[in-house]
């Protein structure tokens, strides 16, 4: 058996302009990843349309995502986390450009 090892979240931030997916865990129907967004927002009329439910809490920076069928995007601030089902088209609107927004995101069966 191995023994269990600390990291820290914030740790080993790479010093990139580049957004960046980390996975952290990976089991049978279940990742669990840190994103680092550095200004980044999905391109204009693309939309994430993932198989899989996901559960995203934003640690740092801040977000503005939109859901297919809302208004106005919702802004995240740290400490916010949202679920967003499978198949719930969305977006990001903006990611914060002053400070790395850091999401803990996990990917699970519906």
């Amino acid at each position: 058996m191995t023994a269990a090892r600390i990291s820290n979240i914030f740790a080993t931030l790479p010093d990139s302009s580049d957004e960046i997916f980390e996975t952290l865990l990976a089991k049978s129907g279940l990742k669990i990843e840190r994103i680092i967004s550095t200004g980044q927002a999905t391109p204009p009329g693309e939309w994430y349309d993932q198989k899989m439910d996901e559960w995203v809490l934003l640690l740092s920076g801040s977000a503005r995502l939109l859901i297919d069928g809302e208004p106005a995007p919702r802004s995240l601030l740290p400490g916010d986390y949202l679920h967003l089902p499978a198949h719930c088209r969305h977006r990001v609107e903006q990611t914060d450009q002053q400070v790395k927004t850091i999401w803990l995101a996990l990917h699970f069966q519906p």
